[in-house]
């Protein structure tokens, strides 16, 4: 197996779609990297991670206590956008659930690419200030090897992901351009 691993954070129709409750019209810049870079780690044999912001209905959420219900299961929302989301029938593509900003917390991911033998880790999604750089941070701390993909994640406030992909490029990995994040792909190692 390849030993990198394509981290999708929160592509789902709450952040991307016109009538989603967390929608603004940046997140749709994604798009198209995104899908790019799924593409690419599909035909390089890639672990790829596809995560959803997901919460329980009527269920007490820490999450709430800073931001207002959103991503009920079962909802529009919560749902992945149009062309995104594990492609059925293949085994290297998983869904993991998660309720708070990073991908890592409270969730089997860190078992998952151990088990795979993943060394490093690819991210991508959005936003950048939030869920992104929260997983960068937990992906690091578990001794993963980070990149971001600047073209395949932003935020609805520039200046804050823009700051972010500077702390991840000093303290955390690398941010990096697409044509970089397509090549480490093919090659295997980031």
């Amino acid at each position: 197996m390849n030993p990198t691993a394509l981290i999708v954070i929160d592509m789902q129709n709450a952040f991307l779609h016109s009538d989603g409750e967390n929608y603004y019209p940046e997140a749709t810049q994604v798009i198209a990297p995104v899908k790019d870079l799924v593409e690419k780690a599909r035909d390089s044999q890639c672990l790829i991670v596809h995560t959803l912001d997901r919460h329980r209905v009527g269920l007490p959420d820490f999450e709430q206590r800073r931001l207002p219900v959103h991503g009920l299961e079962g909802g529009f929302d919560a749902g992945f956008f149009d062309g995104f989301g594990p492609k059925p029938g293949r085994d290297l593509e998983v869904e993991i659930v998660k309720r708070r900003y990073s991908a890592f917390f409270s969730t089997d991911l860190a078992l998952l690419l151990r088990e795979c033998g993943i060394e490093n880790t690819l991210i991508c999604g959005v936003k950048t200030n939030v869920c992104v750089r929260a997983t960068a941070q937990d992906a690091f701390a578990h001794g993963f090897h980070v990149r971001v993909v600047r073209e395949a994640t932003n935020s609805n406030r520039a200046n804050l992901a823009a700051a972010s992909l500077e702390d991840i490029d000093r303290y955390l990995g690398k941010a990096i351009d697409l044509d970089a994040a397509t090549q480490l792909l093919g090659a295997g190692a980031a």
